[in-house]
């Protein structure tokens, strides 16, 4: 797009800002009957609008204003860090917004109608749409309409995220870049096998008919919305900073919505949030680096340690006794394909690189505003943060029954903690109308029915629940020509055959775009896929090349779920727990789901668990043949065998429900390592087991002290710092004062907490930076010198030693991945190892543990020493390494390091807040009656 003077472009901007949006005259609505009474509450930073006009983004850039509604949330969650200990019952609404359905007169903001058979009235506290449709397909309208008018610029990012084509979009930027190559390796779809997923869902009787019928309604919401918007010229701003239209003639073109964007989005959030497994290459050659070391025998023992499938002393959700075997290890394991050691290389995904695409990636970085320029910047480090497909984190939940409760009704406090956005990847909205009644939160894009919420009697949540639903398979490669065959080869042995690896490409191209210095560039996006998924590796095993594939049981069935999440809003659907179970079963992400009505609470574990073979070990890399495959497996349509409702983790009236990604049930293996004796779900099971121990009742308060109590405490403090202490015992004269500080700290409870509400410093600082600093000194200390430097470093690569607040530190103090600001902290890390380890120099009996121990050579006198060295070491390194900066912080600010800070999803920036660990949408729910 040329460059426009900026008066120029102010003034189209700010006409088209005055034109006002269509709507008005709407009859009075009435939603159904709420039984929850005014006990329901929730809470979604930053604010419900997402959209800004290019002349509301100029004024924020310049004044630092926002639109309406669109950061009125940040402050009320906030402030729940500082002030959950004087919570009560009577001023829940001081941290969180009414949750009932309907809008009181008074709190009325506008009333309109988008089309004639739907009104939307928007309150005044949060400027959430309650959509009301006289028919099913003017509620849907309704919801694609109100989500296009806050969240359409996010929306349209997303659908180009996941076809990994954000560069054409929104330019050449190294985040951008970076994004739509990770989607794409995940979901790396043609557009028929898109149009295909939708076609499959059609044909699932009756629900699948009305699923799609409600998926075409909320388009043609979503694009109404759009050519009213256009022609208005009130639609995002952003669209003129990216260069789609020309804010002076309004000419240029924002591409409808169709129905295989819903696909897209679909597969983005189930990549993001709903999957587990994957890993397989980076366990093999973890555990092939412990056997080196030390033999297959202690090899082995070390590596079932760290690996933790089914760690004894692992907190479960599920806690009644009962065990749910799936995706274990079994004893003696066939057609496991170890690959050769140092052959494995990542399989390529980017080609012919041009221009500033072949220049060498600067790791990306928050934008910094130029004063003299406000536009500058707006989009030169990328629309959407480069990290985004890497979380997989979705917690938390707690759910009390009616039996600890002073009410005698069950209570839940629970929420996705889906990281911080502005505007936020979640929408909020009421929905009302034939065969739907829902308020909650949805993912833009996909919001014609509620996902996290409540119904008129009943509320549900999710969280991750990662079990292993995707194998890695090595197929052979082969040559058709009967020529040599090397790794570089593109074409394998499937069944006997020399088949051609299927190539699914995107060419993608960018120039600068308004304010944007990246320099114009291409490249080549290419997946290679076989029968069994996309190669991921490409290796030898035996001497023979072959290639590494993902086989995941959600390929091409990304939209199967819908049938679930449709009998959710269902009010005739789900009339009780069970029934509740049912609807969750027929949902294939692996979530955690969680149930609350007046009487029952309920818990599902859903998922396209595969029946694997007895032999076959999910944890490895797995030969491909019939012998090992997925029994019933059909590679045309990718289903196979499923586990049965009764074999996922289930359960009824618990005496209570604690989730935060930790392990499911008993017998259930983790895709990964971090499901093992020390995980941050221990923070909330100790605090709700022991007040029901204590024989005290449980109110909603009460419940919320719980949550946030446990989401201001550093893990390692409460969980690993004891055992450390032990260790250190009385330390010697220049640790002493170091040992000290810890030691208050602890007593104090290992918070990390403000010294009062907005002081932006930390109480006992100075513990919480040594404790920073000496985590990552500690853990190599510990187990480096006793694995060795090669199976330490493959170890760490498996799974990162630390996720504090500040950042994800893996091996080095001031090592850092990237700063945190997301909140989430403390899911991934070495924490139950060392506490697994110390405990055995302490002469304990370990279940689970590495037998002999490793720390300091199994001499507790050396481990000791190593311990306060390293602890001398720690309170040396400066501030400025443990808290390198970035764009938002300066170094050694640790305040600021810590701090939630949203990541711009466009032009609308937010002020960071205090680091809590907590949902990002989050439910305070209590129903004294039902239906």
């Amino acid at each position: 797009m040329a460059r426009r003077s900026l008066v120029t472009v102010l003034v189209a901007a700010i006409a088209g800002s005055l034109l006002i949006a269509p709507g008005a005259g709407a009859q009075d609505v009435a939603p159904p009957e709420d039984h929850c009474r005014d006990q329901c509450h929730d809470i979604l930073p930053p604010g419900q609008n997402g959209n800004a006009t290019f002349a509301e983004l100029v004024s924020h850039m310049l004044l630092g204003t926002r639109p309406k509604h669109s950061d009125d949330q940040l402050g009320k969650y906030g402030s729940l860090a500082g002030g959950y200990e004087e919570l009560t019952t009577g001023t829940i609404r001081e941290f969180f917004n009414d949750h009932s359905f309907g809008v009181k007169p008074e709190d009325v903001e506008r009333t309109y109608q988008p089309r004639a058979d739907v009104t939307v009235v928007r309150d005044k506290t949060a400027g959430v749409p309650h959509v009301y449709g006289e028919t099913r397909s003017g509620t849907t309208f309704g919801a694609g309409y109100t989500t296009a008018e806050d969240k359409l610029f996010l929306m349209d990012a997303l659908r180009h995220a996941g076809r990994g084509e954000v560069t054409p979009f929104a330019g050449g930027a190294p985040a951008n870049r970076e994004l739509e190559q990770s989607f794409f390796s995940v979901a790396p779809y043609t557009e028929q096998e898109l149009q295909d997923q939708i076609d499959r869902v059609a044909a699932q009787g009756e629900r699948g008919r009305i699923a799609l019928q409600d998926a075409q309604s909320y388009v043609d919401g979503i694009n109404a919305y759009i050519q009213q918007a256009h022609r208005g010229r009130y639609f995002p701003g952003e669209y003129v900073a990216t260069g789609h239209v020309d804010p002076v003639t309004n000419q240029g073109t924002i591409a409808p919505f169709e129905l295989t964007d819903l696909v897209v989005l679909a597969s983005l959030v189930g990549a993001q949030f709903g999957g587990g497994g994957g890993g397989e290459v980076q366990n093999a050659v973890a555990r092939m680096s412990l056997h080196e070391r030390f033999g297959p025998e202690r090899g082995e023992q070390i590596w079932a340690a760290f690996r933790a499938e089914n760690d004894p002393e692992a907190i479960s959700t599920i806690h009644d006794g009962r065990s749910f075997p799936y995706g274990n290890t079994p004893a003696n394991p066939t057609g496991v394909a170890m690959p050769d050691p140092g052959s494995v290389r990542e399989q390529q995904l980017v080609f012919d690189p041009t221009g500033s695409a072949a220049e060498p990636d600067e790791p990306p970085s928050r934008r910094v505003v130029d004063p003299q320029d406000p536009l500058r910047g707006m989009f030169d480090d990328g629309v959407l943060p480069a990290d985004m497909a890497e979380r997989r984190g979705m917690s938390n939940a707690l759910v009390v029954s009616g039996e600890h409760t002073e009410s005698g009704n069950p209570v839940a406090v629970f929420g996705p903690q889906t990281g911080y956005f502005s505007p936020q990847l979640l929408t909020l909205q009421e929905l009302q109308g034939p065969g739907i009644s829902s308020k909650g939160a949805s993912f833009a894009g996909l919001s014609f029915y509620t996902l996290l919420g409540r119904g008129q009697d009943y509320s549900w949540s999710a969280t991750t629940a990662s079990q292993d639903m995707i194998d890695t398979y090595a197929v052979e490669l082969c040559s058709p020509d009967g020529g040599p065959v090397t790794t570089e080869s593109n074409s394998y042995l499937f069944r006997g055959e020399c088949l051609p690896m299927q190539t699914i490409e995107r060419r993608n191209a960018w120039e600068p775009n308004l304010g944007d210095d990246t320099p114009e560039g291409s490249y080549r996006l290419v997946s290679f896929r076989t029968r069994y998924g996309p190669v991921t590796h490409r290796a030898t095993v035996d001497g023979k090349p072959v290639a590494y594939t993902t086989a995941r049981s959600t390929f091409l069935h990304e939209v199967d779920s819908i049938i679930g999440f449709q009998q959710f809003n269902d009010p005739s659907a789900v009339r009780s727990a069970r029934d509740f179970q049912h609807a969750a079963h027929d949902i294939n992400y692996t979530f955690n789901w969680f149930y609350a009505d007046s009487r029952d609470t309920a818990y599902f574990n859903s998922g396209a668990n595969v029946v694997r073979r007895p032999d076959v070990d999910p944890s490895m890399p797995i030969v491909s043949d019939p012998a090992h495959d997925w029994p019933g497996w059909d590679p045309e349509t990718n289903t196979a065998t499923y586990q049965t409702f009764d074999q996922h983790p289930n359960s009824l009236n618990q005496d209570y429900y604690i989730s935060w990604n930790n392990k499911q049930a008993p017998g259930t293996a983790g895709d990964r390592a971090e499901k093992n004796a020390v995980q941050r779900g221990d923070l909330l099971d100790r605090r709700v087991r022991e007040q029901i121990e204590s024989g005290d009742d449980f109110s909603r308060a009460e419940l919320v002290r719980a949550m946030a109590d446990a989401g201001v405490t550093d893990l390692r403090a409460e969980r690993v710092l004891p055992d450390l202490l032990r260790v250190v015992g009385e330390p010697d004269e220049r640790t002493k004062p170091l040992v000290d500080e810890l030691r208050a700290w602890l007593d104090d409870g290992g918070k990390r907490v403000e010294t009062e509400p907005g002081s932006k410093r930390y109480a006992h600082a100075e513990a919480i930076e040594l404790l920073d600093a000496w985590w990552p000194l500690l853990v190599r200390g510990q187990f480096e010198p006793a694995v060795g430097a090669p199976a330490y470093r493959a170890m760490t690569s498996m799974m990162q030693i630390n996720e504090s607040p500040s950042g994800w530190q893996n091996g080095e103090p001031g090592l850092h991945v990237g700063q945190g600001h997301q909140g989430s902290s403390f899911q991934f890390g070495w924490y139950g190892p060392v506490s697994k380890d110390l405990r055995a120099v302490l002469g304990e009996n370990v279940p689970g543990g590495f037998g002999a121990p490793l720390c300091g050579g199994g001499d507790p006198a050396a481990c000791r020493q190593m311990l306060l060295d390293t602890l001398a070491q720690a309170a040396e390194v400066p501030s400025e390494e443990t808290y390198p900066g970035d764009d938002d912080c300066d170094p050694g600010d640790q305040w600021c390091a810590d701090a939630i800070v949203h990541n711009e999803v466009g032009g609308i920036q937010q002020d960071p807040t205090t680091w809590q660990n907590r949902p990002t949408y989050q439910q305070v729910v209590e129903f004294p009656e039902r239906r």
